[in-house]
C-alpha cells in the first residue's frame, strides 16, 4: 500500500553509536563542512546525546585531536578563512574576533590573525560603508541624526569609532586615500 502524506510512518529509532559508527559520523561532518576542534566535538557530543552509546562511552576528544592530527580539522586555517570572509564583507576588528570566538577556535590561533585583521582595518570600514551607502559611496549629505545612525551601524560591524566617524563625515565622492594614511 502506498503511504499518503497523512499516514505516519513508524520509524525506529536510530541505533546506539559505537566507536566505529562515531568515527563514520565524525568523517562525514568533516567532509560536508569546514569545522574547528571545539564544533566536531559539540557535533559529536550531541550526536551522542540523541543517540545513545552501545557499550562503553567513546571518547570524543580523542577522535577530535586524531582527526586535527590528520589535517581534517585546522582551526587556524578555518580562522583564516572566517576573517577573510567577513573581511570581504565589511566586517571590523571586534566583530572578527567575537565570530572566531563563538567558532571555537583558541585564544592563540585568534591571536595569530589580530594583526592581519588590523592591517585591513581602513580596507574593511571602507567595504562596509561601500555596501551600506555610507560617507563617500553615499547619493546625498545625510542630515546629523542618519549620520549618527550610519556611525551605530558601522561601530556594531566592528569598527573603531574614529575610523566611523571619519568615513561619515566625508562627501559623498570624496576620495578616500586620505584614510590609509591618517588611519594607519
Amino acid at each position: 500500500m502506498a503511504q499518503s502524506w497523512r499516514m505516519r510512518r513508524r520509524s525506529d529509532p536510530p541505533p546506539p553509536l559505537d566507536p566505529a559508527a562515531l568515527e563514520r559520523l565524525a568523517l562525514r561532518y568533516v567532509e560536508r563542512y569546514a569545522t574547528t576542534r571545539a564544533r566536531l566535538a559539540a557535533y559529536l557530543a550531541r550526536k551522542l546525546r540523541e543517540r545513545g552509546s552501545a557499550g562503553a562511552m567513546p571518547d570524543i576528544d580523542a577522535l577530535v585531536e586524531r582527526f586535527a592530527e590528520l589535517g581534517y580539522v585546522d582551526d587556524r586555517a578555518f580562522g583564516e578563512m572566517r576573517a577573510a570572509a567577513m573581511a570581504r564583507r565589511g566586517l571590523g576588528a571586534r566583530r572578527v574576533a567575537q565570530a572566531l570566538r563563538h567558532a571555537g577556535i583558541e585564544e592563540d590561533d585568534a591571536d595569530a590573525l589580530a594583526p592581519e585583521i588590523g592591517e585591513r582595518r581602513v580596507e574593511t570600514a571602507l567595504a562596509f560603508a561601500k555596501r551600506k551607502r555610507i560617507g563617500p559611496f553615499a547619493r546625498s549629505q545625510p542630515d546629523r541624526a542618519l549620520r549618527e545612525k550610519q556611525i551605530s551601524a558601522m561601530v556594531r560591524a566592528g569598527h573603531d569609532f574614529a575610523i566611523a566617524r571619519a568615513i561619515v563625515g566625508m562627501e559623498p565622492g570624496e576620495d578616500t586615500q586620505f584614510l590609509h594614511e591618517q588611519m594607519m
